[in-house]
């Protein structure tokens, strides 16, 4: 939901927007009825992901992706 407030209003109760805006808020500023800037709450920025962060730490078994026949069979596979 977003509310339209004029510019001398946004100078005289900008704490108020902010709070509004920090409670996930959308508020539109307007000169002479127009909108001109638009107030939003700040996204969270997400952490980087750290490549190679288990290196060395995991193994995968080299009959990692061999199946038992029967569920090979189930699923239309080769036995």
């Amino acid at each position: 939901m977003s509310v339209t407030v004029n510019i001398r209003y946004a100078k005289t109760h900008f704490s108020r927007l902010i709070e509004r805006a920090e409670k996930g808020e959308e508020t539109v500023i307007a000169r002479a009825g127009r909108p001109v800037a638009r107030l939003v709450p700040l996204a969270e920025a997400k952490p980087k992901r750290r490549l190679g962060l288990f290196r060395g730490q995991i193994r995968i078994a080299d009959d990692f992706d061999d199946l038992p026949d029967d569920i090979k069979t189930a699923f239309g596979g080769e036995t």
